[in-house]
């Protein structure tokens, strides 16, 4: 989702009352109780779960054996988006493990670079291919021909939900679930802030998963009647980098100390923020408190770790969703039905990172070796 960017990010930035200070750290309090005292307490339970590093792996106990000798073309956006380079060394690694190879085939980000790199994968007739970090539909002729040549196509991150696709005709996209993804963004910001907060929402309204993405954070955020989006800041992912800086200059001037929290449908977004608030003595570990819901890519684990201006992200599981790839084509080639797995949403933070800059459950690699007999 960055490169459909990924898909998904977005961010939302609540208004609300007076915080007991404006530096300190992420757990910071609110002087005074909060207005929506059941809301709260589901949102902290959420969150708590949400954060667990030790829950084990819930994924299938049940599937084929291996295939053999079977050969996956992975086209990606672009190798650059951290999520899609991520997600395709998952892939390898899995492959490896089931004895497959691989091949990837870089659109370069433009959509004739993309179309030019399906239209390439098609051509070699592979047993399967993964469709990474683009919409279908862009290139809707070479799905065409890949359906009608009978190759497997597994989105990441390339329609909405979760699953088999009919329409654009996927065997299944892994992602999280945007509705859970945004619900949790949400969540931590109510739980966060003890129910009372002022709140930006950072989104791309260009982009109709980005959009749909944070108005389900805003709706969950109004569920707390002391939280409020002071403002929807609508920046395009591609011009973030410009104007980025200077709109958060002016929402600095606009909203001073009304401004507590800070929610974005990419963790781009506080890359681009992080100059302007230290240009304006802002504290890396104080207010607006931010958080990702996006890939969570490396440079946001390090800002998460160094607690420099974002306190939290929601991350993909961006190798566990490589290994579910490479099983779901295992299904498609035993003429099973995809598995129906979606990976939970999880908070990463400096308290339970351990430091390392990607999010990788334990259990799932073991797990599907044991379910393909290798």
């Amino acid at each position: 989702m960055r490169a459909v960017a990924a898909f998904a990010v977005v961010t939302a930035f609540a208004a609300g009352c007076t915080r007991g200070s404006e530096a300190g750290t992420s757990s910071a309090v609110a002087d005074t109780k909060a207005g929506c005292p059941a809301v709260l307490a589901t949102a902290k339970t959420a969150v708590k779960a949400a954060e667990d590093v030790n829950a084990p792996w819930d994924g299938p106990t049940t599937g084929p054996k291996a295939a053999a000798g079977k050969t996956i073309v992975y086209v990606a956006q672009s190798m650059t988006n951290p999520g899609v380079a991520g997600a395709a060394d998952g892939v390898k690694e899995a492959a490896k493990a089931i004895g497959w190879t691989v091949r990837i085939i870089d659109g370069q980000g433009t959509p004739a670079g993309i179309q030019a790199a399906l239209s390439q994968a098609v051509a070699v007739k592979p047993d399967g291919i993964v469709l990474s970090g683009f919409d279908p539909k862009s290139t809707a002729q070479q799905v065409a021909q890949a359906n009608a040549a009978g190759i497997p196509l597994i989105g990441w991150h390339a329609v909405d939900a979760p699953g088999p696709s009919t329409d654009p005709k996927l065997f299944s996209n892994v992602t999280t679930k945007v509705q859970d993804v945004a619900k949790i963004s949400a969540d931590w910001i109510i739980g966060q802030s003890n129910g009372r907060a002022g709140v930006v929402v950072f989104t791309d309204a260009s982009i109709p998963f980005a959009k749909g993405k944070s108005d389900l954070i805003e709706k969950e955020l109004a569920t707390c009647s002391d939280v409020k989006v002071l403002t929807t800041s609508n920046i395009p992912i591609a011009d973030a980098s410009n104007r980025t800086p200077q709109e958060v200059s002016a929402l600095l001037s606009r909203f001073g100390t009304k401004w507590t929290s800070s929610v974005a449908i990419n963790d781009l977004y506080f890359a681009d923020a992080a100059p302007a608030l230290r240009a304006a003595g802002k504290q890396g570990n104080g207010a607006p408190f931010n958080i990702g819901a996006g890939d969570g890519d490396p440079s946001a684990f390090q800002r998460v770790n160094s607690k420099q201006f974002q306190s939290a992200t929601v991350p993909e599981p961006l190798s566990e969703q490589g290994w579910q790839m490479i099983d779901e084509f295992n299904r498609a080639f035993a003429g099973k039905p995809a598995s129906g797995y979606v990976a939970p949403v999880h908070i990463a933070t400096a308290d339970n990172s351990g430091g390392k800059s990607a999010w990788d459950p334990s259990g799932y690699r073991e797990a599907y070796r044991k379910l393909w007999g290798k």
